[in-house]
């Protein structure tokens, strides 16, 4: 097995260097095939990667469906896809071995969204007694305000902040960078836990620019941000399965119910493509009812 560690160290690289993906996206992959790897190697079958054929796949795929469910199921299919086309790419193989494999229909799942009234609520929950209250109303704020992907909320640095232009430089997946406008309330949040918390904390080496910090003066964790919202949700009994994601959703949702074009939410969230866009920003039966009532000529 281990020409497959040379052949995914290979892969790792191809994918930071030439595809320029983050390191989350490339752990994702990564998982997707050590986990086909862990399936070869405890029903004892030994084959490299240039060599595997499709019979394999079907029964690992098999396996895996009576694991996990089928978006699951779809993304490991995807990611085993994207590690055979490399191998294709770089001459090792001549086919992709899933090239007929069918990837489940998943449906379209829509996340939950907040409405403006449940993200006060969160907002008002939070303990601004304690020095963490401050940080973490900022921390909501910003992700409400600006419609960030936690990892961009976590990498955000002070010198990313222009707030005289009312802008925030945001680098998104793939490194790839761009300015999101940034509103007064939540540039005033920002400002009073800069000004008032962060500056008595004892900053570590190397987090001197990092916005958000935890009481050690560190970067906060994707974690750490996703038990604040979870612990708010708890403490306000909100009946909603919710994440940082969320706020981003909601973000794009209240923007596009109040009159907003898809093109711009589509830059304002760093979409490559505007089907991304249009695929999570769904719209609640009331909005749609109101659009047929006030545009619709049968009215």
């Amino acid at each position: 097995m281990n020409s497959w560690n040379n052949y995914i160290k290979d892969f790792q690289s191809y994918l930071k260097i030439e595809r320029g993906l983050s390191k989350n996206t490339i752990d994702n992959y990564s998982l997707d095939i050590e986990r086909l790897r862990h399936f070869l190697e405890e029903n004892a079958i030994s084959v490299s990667p240039v060599h595997i054929k499709e019979e394999i796949l079907q029964q690992f795929i098999y396996s895996v469906s009576k694991e996990v469910n089928p978006r699951s199921q779809a993304r490991i299919i995807s990611g085993l896809k994207s590690f055979f086309a490399y191998l294709i790419f770089e001459d090792y193989r001549a086919n992709n071995p899933l090239e007929l494999i069918e990837t489940p229909r998943t449906g379209r799942k829509l996340p939950d969204t907040l409405s403006v009234t449940d993200i006060d609520r969160l907002i008002a929950a939070i303990d601004l007694s304690s020095n963490e209250g401050e940080r973490n109303r900022a921390i909501l704020e910003t992700l409400y305000g600006c419609g960030l992907r936690v990892s961009e909320l976590v990498a955000l640095k002070i010198s990313d902040l222009f707030f005289e232009e009312g802008f925030v430089k945001i680098t998104g997946k793939g490194n790839k960078q761009r300015f999101v406008p940034i509103g007064n309330v939540t540039q005033k949040y920002i400002e009073i836990y800069a000004g008032t918390i962060r500056t008595h904390l004892n900053i570590q080496k190397g987090h001197e620019d990092t916005l958000f910090l935890n009481r050690r003066g560190r970067q906060l964790t994707r974690a750490m941000i996703f038990t604040i919202i979870k612990d708010l949700a708890n403490k306000i009994n909100l009946n909603k399965t919710i994440s940082p994601h969320t706020f981003r959703h909601s973000f794009a949702t209240h923007l596009l119910e109040n009159g907003a074009d898809l093109r711009s939410i589509q830059l304002m969230l760093g979409h490559e493509s505007i089907t991304t866009t249009e695929i999570y920003v769904h719209l609640d039966k009331k909005h749609l009812t109101q659009i047929i009532n006030t545009f619709h000529p049968r009215k």
